[in-house]
Order: structure tokens, then sequence, then C-alpha cells
């Protein structure tokens, strides 16, 4: 299938070249990494671990999955994009989401988690007109701009910018400012349940274009298909604070390299066109885990 795209998240932060360059040399398509200021153990900075990533690699695309971006004055999100789109020769794409699941960071950020919803709707009508406009003005309950140009703008014209979230606010911000959709914790029945209504949504703001489907998952695969299971178990537990044995097989691929396309394939046939998938396994496996997946599911999937 020519039309499909599959990335891998980034594993670690101290590997950051070393990985990057591994992801590129297997053959995906993008290379992506989430962030938090806080969150239940350690995490980084999505635009800094890209930053890194740009400069370690000539071809792989860069998604950040996702950037909080209420967590950012507009303005500055707005530079720091921009920027990176750069330094990468314009293989950035900005994954937005809304974030909230861990309140306390908001807190620290001075940012109240109730209006994460609102400054994020205004900081994308913020950043889209700087990345495309000169002396821009705006008056919002946010952000003011007294008449600035940003410069450089991005390489990319227009930047893609990808929606997360779960809500049907969250479709409506993808109907508006997302060339594409990235949900998680999905299952392929909700995949393409949000993609209609994010289409109703986009006939309401007479969008011209349509959205890009995508889909962010976790993934273990292995030869026996019970270590999978375990492996992704395991690791989403504690990422997540919560029990996911029960909930692996519904959010998550997990199995032998047969059970992991035969997954894949239906999200495909949900629409799924654009897969970040992200290892949920021990870190002593991950190296293989995203071999194997390459070697694999990604193979087969784009026809062998």
């Amino acid at each position: 299938m020519t039309d499909i795209e599959l990335g891998i998240g980034l594993p670690r932060l101290d590997s950051i070249a070393e990985s990057a360059r591994r992801a590129e040399e297997l053959g995906y398509d993008f290379l992506s990494t989430g962030e938090h200021v806080f969150f239940y153990g350690p995490i980084g900075n999505g635009l800094i671990s890209l930053a890194a990533a740009a400069g370690a690699t000539t071809r792989i695309k860069l998604m950040s999955t996702i950037t909080l971006v209420p967590l950012y004055p507009a303005a500055l999100l707005a530079k720091l994009t921009a920027s990176l789109d750069q330094v990468s020769n314009g293989r950035f794409n900005l994954g937005v989401g809304v974030g909230g699941e861990f309140a306390k960071e908001f807190e620290a950020c001075g940012v109240p988690v109730k209006e994460r919803g609102a400054r994020t709707n205004e900081a994308l009508a913020v950043i889209k007109r700087l990345w495309t406009e000169d002396d821009v003005s705006f008056d919002g309950k946010f952000t003011t701009l007294p008449g600035v140009t940003l410069a450089p703008k991005p390489r990319q014209d227009p930047m893609p910018i990808w929606i997360s979230g779960r809500s049907d606010a969250a479709m409506k911000r993808c109907a508006q400012y997302g060339t594409g959709w990235l949900p998680y914790m999905y299952t392929p029945e909700k995949l393409a349940e949000s993609l209609s209504t994010i289409a109703t949504h986009a006939e309401e703001v007479s969008r011209p274009d349509p959205v890009r489907a995508g889909l962010f998952i976790f993934f273990a695969v292995h030869e026996d298909r019970e270590v999978a299971i375990e492996m992704a178990a395991e690791r989403l537990s504690k990422q997540y604070n919560q029990d996911f044995s029960q909930l692996v097989h519904k959010y998550a691929i997990a199995g032998n390299p047969d059970d992991c396309t035969a997954r894949l394939q239906e999200y495909i046939d949900a629409g799924a066109r654009t897969i970040i998938l992200n290892s949920a396994c021990p870190a002593s496996y991950t190296d293989t885990n995203e071999a194997l997946m390459a070697s694999t599911v990604v193979r087969e999937l784009r026809g062998g």
C-alpha cells in the first residue's frame, strides 16, 4: 500500500541520535516523541528531542506526539516549531494535544487546566497566522500580537498539524485546524466513527480539503504471542498508572507478527493512513521490537 506511512517512537532520551539513525535505516517514515513537564516517570521535551534527532538524520520525517500546546505561549511555540522545521530541512510535523491527565504540570506552569482547550484553539489560530503572514496583529483572550512578523517562517507551507485526542472537542479542532487526525487508545471501530464525525464538522466550517487519517498506537511484537502480550500489559500499566492487562487487545498491538499485521490491517481498513507505532516492552527488547516490526509487519503491509 503506497499511501500508508508508518512511524516509530523514540524509545530513550539518552540515545536519541543513535535511535533516530536506526529508525531511518529500518525504513520507518516518521520518528516521533511525546512530552510532559512532569509525569508519572521520566520523560523529555518533544521539540528538543526532535531537534537532536533532526541533526542525526536526513530523510525520516519528525512528528511531536504530542506537544502540550496550552503550556506554551502561542508566539513562542510558533517560533520553536518554525525553527525546528528550518533545522530539519522541512521535515517537522506538529502534533497537538491539550493534555490534562497530569494536572500538577498545569499548576506548576501557571495554566488553569480547565482552560487547556480554549488556550489550544486560540494558540492554533495564532500559530497558523504567524507561520504564514507578516505584520500579524491579534487581540485574544490569552494572546496579544502588536503587529509582529515571524522570521524565518517554516520551510513547509503549510506545515502539517496533527490533532490528537478522543473528545468531540478534539474532532472539531481537527476539522478547523488540523492537517491530520492522530487519536490514541482507539479501536478500529472508534477510528472509523471519529473520521465520520470529523467529516461532518469539516462541512460545518466549509473546509476545502480532507483530513488525513492517522493513529498513534503502542505495540509489542514477538514470535511468542503470550510474551508480547505480557510485555505490553506490564509496560502500559506502569506508564499510565493503571491495570492494562484487560485493555491490551483493545488499545494496543500485541502478539506475533501475523497477529500484529492482522490487527493493523483492521485500522487501515477503518481509514488509517499514517500510523505512529510506539514500543510497549522492556528497554532491553526495544531494538528487537522495532526491528522485528519493520522486517515483518511493516514489510507485509507495504506489500513485501
